[in-house]
């Protein structure tokens, strides 16, 4: 199903989290990049088109930055991500180099999605870069966002950038190989489920739990990206973003993952 749903899809979008992208030293994974952006210039060889959304920032940042580790003032952690920014960035230029491609930074908050002009702004920015074949990178804005206009999480700004550009999926890679009904890593009878139409009886059947390693947030900010993007009736898979070529994978359907589909 999974194969099937990306095959009759063009516009992808694509996010990444900040598990994926560091490697066991919490240093960003450049040959991970690498790989990935090879996986990428193929399907936009086979006429996909597709946006990505990464985080990283703060990885990137401290991996620069290692005195600031221990800082924990607000000032502090924005200026990291100010610094890590540019690190990432630079990162995903030269992996997307090695396959001929430009990449295009795309920084926002929620006023961003709030104000009616930034909005067509935004959205007339995505379509140009991806006409040009420019992959477009977006990242919250962490240096200028406070909790009046943070997003918050990364699953969320994919799933508003996804309905934003119109896209026909979005893909969140994490940790996971996708929704359990308790967490996997805390629980080996956990079962995997594969198809979800309905959030809410989706949110009644597992076990949340508390300060999980479902990513960021916890498995509820996949939820609530799953339900900002099926209230579109646009289609969302949740997988492992560690796995071997995932990207590629789910695309050949030897990988698995969980299916959000009204």
């Amino acid at each position: 199903m999974i194969k099937d749903v990306i095959a009759s899809a063009r516009k992808i979008v694509v996010k990444i989290g900040s598990n994926t992208l560091a490697d066991q030293d919490g240093r960003v994974n450049t040959t991970f990049l690498e790989e990935f952006a090879s996986q990428v210039a193929s399907l936009l060889k086979n006429g996909k088109q597709l946006v990505l959304v990464s985080s990283g920032a703060q990885v990137a940042g401290l991996s620069t930055m290692g005195k600031w580790a221990r800082k924990q003032d607000i000032h502090y952690k924005q200026a990291l991500c100010a610094v890590g920014q540019v690190e990432l960035m630079s990162a995903w230029k030269r992996a997307f180099a090695l396959s001929g491609r430009h990449i295009a930074q795309i920084l926002l908050t929620r006023e961003d999605f709030g104000d009616g002009l930034r909005s067509l702004n935004m959205r007339n920015t995505l379509f140009t870069l991806v006409d040009e074949g420019v992959v477009p990178i977006i990242n919250e804005n962490d240096s200028v966002s406070v909790e009046e206009i943070k997003i918050g999480d990364n699953d969320t700004l994919a799933a508003r950038s996804a309905i934003l550009w119109s896209a026909d999926i979005l893909i969140l890679f994490s940790d996971i190989d996708g929704l359990f009904d308790k967490n996997p890593k805390e629980d080996d009878s956990a079962r995997l489920i594969t198809e979800v139409s309905d959030i809410e009886s989706a949110r009644k059947i597992i076990s949340i739990g508390g300060n999980s390693v479902f990513g960021t947030g916890g498995i509820a900010t996949k939820l609530d990206a799953a339900e900002l993007c099926l209230a579109f009736s646009i289609p969302m898979i949740l997988a492992h973003g560690g796995r071997a070529r995932a990207l590629t994978a789910l695309t050949e359907g030897s990988q698995q993952g969980t299916l959000f589909i009204v």
